[in-house]
């Protein structure tokens, strides 16, 4: 299992983000709203741009970046929103236990209480990994899955 941390990201730093996202289906997966190829100035202004969001990459052991993801205020600002999750193909496979924890641990640091999620029910990994994490089903809609999770 990889050894994976997490960094805020500095305002604006997204260069690493484009890096990730060069396979336009990455891209797709993680926003299937975005244009391709992925474009710095559109996630600034567009899917990044409120001021209270606040994205983060995550890194493997030498530190380089693996993966990303952002927490946007949810119903209120003591809920996240987790969108925009991604990992390299690299560190997949055994790290959704490791990567949840970093998301609540910055989910915590941010203040907040509980987190929301949407994911695509054909994305088995990913819905298995928030279930294993103890994250509850809401509902299901659209090829989607919302679900919640309480922190401790």
């Amino acid at each position: 299992m990889p050894d994976l941390t997490a960094r805020q990201n500095r305002e604006g730093d997204l260069a690493s983000l484009a890096r990730l996202l060069v396979d336009p289906d990455d891209l797709t997966l993680i926003n299937p709203n975005a244009g391709h190829p992925f474009d710095p100035l559109e996630w600034q202004e567009k899917w990044l741009g409120d001021l209270d969001d606040k994205s983060f990459y995550v890194l493997d052991e030498t530190g380089r970046e693996v993966g990303f993801f952002a927490l946007r205020v949810g119903i209120g600002p003591e809920v996240r929103h987790l969108t925009y999750v991604f990992l390299d193909e690299s560190v997949r496979g055994g790290a959704g236990a490791e990567l949840a924890a970093l998301i609540e641990k910055a989910a915590r640091d941010l203040g907040a209480l509980s987190i929301t999620l949407k994911v695509e029910l054909d994305n088995a990994p990913a819905l298995n990994a928030y279930l294993s994490a103890g994250y509850e089903e809401l509902g299901r809609s659209n090829g989607m899955a919302t679900m919640r999770r309480d922190l401790d």
